[in-house]
């Protein structure tokens, strides 16, 4: 995926919590975990729903080692996924946070 192409989009009519994803999915496959972050994060105040993209926000911020950020975007997460009736989601990111409980 052609990154700075879907970067060019960002600030114009078709920027989006999607895009945002998109990007920071693409950002990921290429191990740039800390930009992938910032779009996640701006995925989020975008769109305070978008379940995926609090999941990933997690997974991100625990690879960056800043637990407190991840136990942060779970918890909304789980927000977000009991909101959406999204039980599969809820699910997952309560594991997370209880291996994240784990860790100490």
């Amino acid at each position: 995926m052609d990154i700075s192409a879907l970067e060019k989009l960002i600030g114009g009519p078709r920027d989006s919590a999607l895009l945002r994803m998109s990007i920071a999915t693409a950002l990921l496959g290429e191990d740039r975990a800390a930009e992938a972050e910032k779009h996640l994060a701006q995925a989020v105040l975008m769109d305070a729903d978008y379940t995926a993209a609090w999941k990933q926000l997690g997974k991100v911020r625990l690879a960056l080692e800043d637990f407190d950020g991840a136990r942060e975007a779970w918890e909304a997460g789980t927000g977000s996924a009991q909101r959406n009736g999204d039980k599969q989601a809820e699910k997952e990111m309560a594991v997370f946070l209880r291996r994240l409980d784990k860790r100490g």
